[in-house]
């Protein structure tokens, strides 16, 4: 698939969406996934226009020939998406559309029908947006990573001593370093990204984990999980456990942090019990002790020195293998000149800013090593998981099209070659519960319904236009390979689906033009179709309007692929402009109960003529009323 294929998409419009995500495949990917919002980032391209996009890609959209038809879809379509968990479900779910061969699919959502498995905290993986210290020296221009680092070109005179000065460095190709230093990565030309940017590779794990979580725990079974075979990641669990598991790291950041506290902690130790130590020691001098002092005051420091030397090492070697042990415990040998020997003891600074160093250096060289390991071992499944993230995404979709039929009690339908019936048929998207109709049209119909063409009479507010609707729901869900709102239904293959909306009122002379031009061409060509029209007659006088709607179901019957549904109050009309008989259902109001609302039976009884209701509300009409505008309908009433 190329996206110059796709319907309205030129060389620009290609030119511009490759340049802007990277590659072809990208954009493809992207559509694929639903994310139109992204695809509309771009400069010029509506979300409209993305939508549009992403339905030609996953399906035939013209198969929904009419606004009125694309508008239903579009409920349809957020009716089940309201049942997914996951955002990027919802996503993909928003492009589901018709498609020509449709038995894979519905072998799909038969078996998630069944299932009753749920997936959170699933999303299409994404990239770690923001820029990485490290800095790359190539001479070959790798410009795919210059908005997550810096990527420099050395110049014919610079060698590798050149970029000492940064500590994070990937060189690429020869004259690097035989002895690699602290931070650096050396690698050949060619080297994939994920190793010259180790740290990219990792943030992508670390940013989707949630997700790759997911595939180490797939349940196996047979059904719809044996879907889940094909995106299993065998090894993975063990290396996100590693990923999350910065044991060695943290213990020497926690030894870094504790070191300082603790050494000035000890200091303050010694000093009580170089104290304590001492409270009974006595220095017993003598005549000539004293005169040496006099004489010579060093002597008397010598003495003091003495008496105090043996509690103060003491003190400070007892101290100094506590922090032998803080610091033994990552590795690091403790030097003996933590605290200086003499009173008052203090820590010498010098030592405690060494330590400090290697502590420092020995995180960075942890960390360093940590991330090229697991980048070497990430690298390689990166794709990999991706691809099965995308299928689980894909799987998702089909298990929420399974929670929404179980929900409302939907069935798969048989498809057959021309026509529609349906059995306790239901109409979703109404407020309150809906009253189940039967209705059958074409060669799929039962023996007396085998017409291809009708006429719907009725009661206003009978249900009518709803049940015109509920034909369209049942002919859309099958042709996208999903089940339909009703106890059985017989679904004919059609290439398109013309659902016309009442006309809003008498059209302008050039606007009725244009609206029977537009019809013509609907009930003219050759193509396998059903049409529902709701009140055609509303585009002109009654009259008039009578013999151009007989013209257009002569022209449609006689195409053996056609089948069409005319909402109308013009029946008679209509059938003497023929000049023969039509098939004509009504749906009939039988009164009013006791709330003043219609009695209708919403299963049209066949080749009958209904009555509209315009006396029925006008008795509802008298009964709601007061005053002159009671006698008003009082009078009119009298009429019928």
């Amino acid at each position: 698939m190329v996206l110059k294929a796709l319907p309205g998409v030129g060389a620009g419009l290609a030119r511009k969406l490759t340049d802007h995500f990277g590659t072809e495949d990208r954009v493809l990917q992207l559509l694929a996934d639903g994310q139109t919002e992204v695809i509309a980032e771009v400069e010029g391209v509506s979300l409209k226009r993305a939508d549009s996009l992403a339905r030609s890609l996953n399906g035939i959209e013209d198969f929904l020939a009419t606004s009125e038809s694309i508008r239903l879809h579009r409920e349809l379509v957020t009716t089940i998406s309201s049942h997914a968990v996951n955002a990027s479900t919802r996503s993909r779910l928003r492009n589901l559309m018709p498609v020509r061969d449709i038995e894979a699919r519905r072998k799909l959502v038969s078996e998630a029908m069944e299932c009753e498995f749920v997936i959170e905290g699933l999303r299409i993986p994404t990239e770690v947006e923001g820029n990485y210290d490290r800095v790359v020296v190539s001479k070959t221009p790798i410009d795919e990573l210059k908005r997550y680092c810096r990527v420099l070109t050395p110049s014919a005179q610079e060698t590798w001593k050149d970029y000492k000065v940064f500590k994070s460095i990937t060189w690429i190709g020869s004259d690097g370093p035989g002895q690699v230093p602290e931070g650096w990565l050396v690698l050949p030309e060619g080297a994939s990204t994920d190793m010259v940017l180790p740290e990219k590779c990792v943030g992508w794990f670390e940013h989707n984990l949630e997700s790759l979580e997911l595939l180490t725990n797939l349940p196996e079974g047979d059904g719809f999980f044996k879907y889940f075979n094909g995106i299993r990641m065998p090894g993975l669990r063990e290396l996100l456990d590693e990923l999350a598991n910065e044991a060695d790291a943290e213990s020497i950041a926690d030894v870094r942090d504790k070191l300082w506290p603790a050494v000035k902690e000890l200091e303050k130790r010694i000093h009580n019990e170089v104290d304590e130590a001492m409270q009974n020691v006595k220095l017993d001098l003598s005549g000539s002790d004293m005169l040496e002092a006099l004489a010579d005051a060093a002597s008397l420091q010598r003495k003091l020195a003495q008496q105090t030397r043996d509690a103060i090492e003491e003190a400070i070697e007892t101290a100094t293998d506590e922090v032998a042990t803080l610091l033994g415990s990552v590795g690091v040998r403790c030097p003996r000149k933590i605290f200086k020997s003499e009173w008052p003891t203090k820590v010498d600074r010098s030592t405690m800013d060494s330590l400090d160093s290697q502590l420092e250096d020995l995180w960075k060289t942890t960390q360093s090593d940590r991330l090229v390991s697991l980048a070497r071992r990430l690298a390689p499944l990166k794709p990999k998981c991706e691809k099965a993230l995308r299928k689980l995404v894909e799987l998702d979709q089909w298990l929420t099209i399974g929670r929404w039929a179980r929900s409302v009690n939907a069935k798969m339908p048989e498809m057959c070659d021309h026509g529609i019936t349906i059995s306790q048929g239901r109409h979703l998207l109404i407020d309150g519960i809906a009253d189940p109709v039967d209705y059958g049209l074409g060669l799929c119909a039962s023996k007396d319904d085998r017409q291809s063409i009708a006429l719907l009479t009725g009661a206003n507010s009978g249900g009518k236009t709803t049940m015109l609707e509920l034909l369209a729901h049942c002919t859309i869900l099958a042709h996208m390979g999903l089940p339909v709102p009703a106890k059985s239904a017989k679904i004919g293959r059609i290439e398109s689906l013309h659902v016309l909306a009442k006309a809003g009122g008498t059209q302008s002379a050039g606007a009725l033009e244009q609206t029977l031009l537009q019809l013509a061409k609907v009930v003219s060509n050759t193509d396998s179709k059903l049409i529902l029209a709701d009140e055609l007659e509303a585009i002109t006088e009654p009259g008039a309007g009578a013999r151009i709607i007989a013209g257009m179901l002569e022209a449609a019957e006689s195409h053996k692929g056609t089948c069409m549904l005319l909402v109308t109050h013009l029946a008679p009309a209509i059938i003497e402009a023929a000049g023969r008989d039509l098939r004509t259902d009504g749906i009939e109001a039988r009164g009013l109960d006791e709330n003043l609302e219609l009695i209708v039976d919403r299963t049209p009884r066949r080749n009958h003529l209904a009555r509209s209701t315009p006396e029925l509300i006008v008795r509802r009409l008298v009964e709601r009323s007061q005053g002159e505008a009671k006698d008003v309908f009082k009078s009119i009433l009298g009429r019928f």
